[in-house]
């Protein structure tokens, strides 16, 4: 990999991912790298003025925070196709992102790098839109929305909690309504996430498959769909004109969803890629570790224990 020119973001408000992103961009620079560094939060996305004025090819992205800093990097930059090296700083759970640990060496980083040390993992994305009318209308009425998480569709209200009605097609083919709190439409990733809070189902994230989880639905028949990577999801909301229903990406509100208007989902073009600098890298540490689960309690030098 060359380290010509180097996208920098960091946690917006937090102190400590300032300050590593400060050393790496002094680090860089001495490297003869330009730097375009920048704070990354509810508030501010520095990505469209980075990518406006970067002069050459965008190397990489080095992302400094949690999951939800990583998730914007990875929705603004997936169709760049930019390489993203997230570390966990200032963070809680980390699934995406490299440990403290793998990175607190960081000049070995940039050796590491540059001598094309790593892995590049890519992962599905979504992507929305909204439409009116039946399926054979086929012009949005939105912007394109993209995830590497989660579509969330559900109510809002300031002042009541909201039944929603939903009815979804996947297809071109009606399968059913929901009355609930809404739905979840993930990807793999977005499967250890809100899906699986949800009671949906952990989806290895080397597949590519769509998961449909309702949320608290009114009816215990209602269960979790997974599908080929390939299909079309749309989502009506029925009934009240006077309640408002939300379409959520990555936990992040995109845009306002009316009777009369239809969600389609389906699977991105571009695929999120991220940098990998564990030499073991294993799925099923990462669940085992940030889930909780018994094994990261016992530890065993090898596969022994069985003898």
């Amino acid at each position: 990999m060359d380290l010509k020119q180097v996208i920098i973001a960091y946690k917006a408000r937090d102190p400590q991912s300032k300050r590593w992103a400060e050393l790496c961009a002094k680090q860089l620079e001495s490297r003869q790298c330009q730097v375009l560094m920048g704070p990354s939060g509810p508030k501010d996305n520095p990505y469209p003025v980075f990518l406006a004025s970067a002069g050459q090819l965008i190397d990489m992205a080095l992302i400094l925070g949690g999951d939800g800093t990583v998730l914007t990097g990875a929705r603004q930059l997936a169709s760049a196709g930019i390489p993203i090296l997230a570390v966990n700083v200032g963070g809680h759970l980390g699934f995406l992102t490299e440990s403290p640990e793998e990175f607190k060496d960081t000049e070995q980083v940039w050796d590491r790098l540059l001598e094309d040390r790593y892995a590049i993992q890519r992962r599905m994305m979504l992507q929305a839109a909204v439409f009116e009318g039946n399926s054979t209308n086929l012009e949005p009425v939105s912007d394109r929305f993209f995830a590497l998480n989660e579509m969330c569709v559900k109510p809002a209200s300031a002042d009541r909690m909201i039944t929603s009605m939903l009815e979804m097609e996947i297809d071109g083919e009606v399968v059913d309504q929901y009355q609930g709190d809404g739905l979840i439409v993930s990807t793999p990733t977005g499967s250890t996430g809100y899906t699986v809070s949800a009671n949906g189902p952990i989806v290895h994230d080397g597949m590519e498959a769509i998961t449909i989880t309702p949320i608290c639905p009114m009816s215990l028949s209602s269960r979790p769909l997974i599908l080929p990577p390939g299909s079309v999801v749309s989502v009506w909301p029925l009934g009240d004109y006077e309640l408002s229903t939300k379409l959520w990406t990555d936990g992040v509100l995109a845009t306002s969803i009316w009777p009369g208007h239809r969600v389609d989902i389906r699977m991105a073009e571009s695929r999120a890629k991220f940098i990998i600098l564990r030499e073991n890298n294993s799925y099923y540490q990462t669940l085992r570790e940030k889930l909780l689960w018994a094994g990261t309690r016992i530890h065993y030098s090898s596969n022994n224990h069985t003898n």
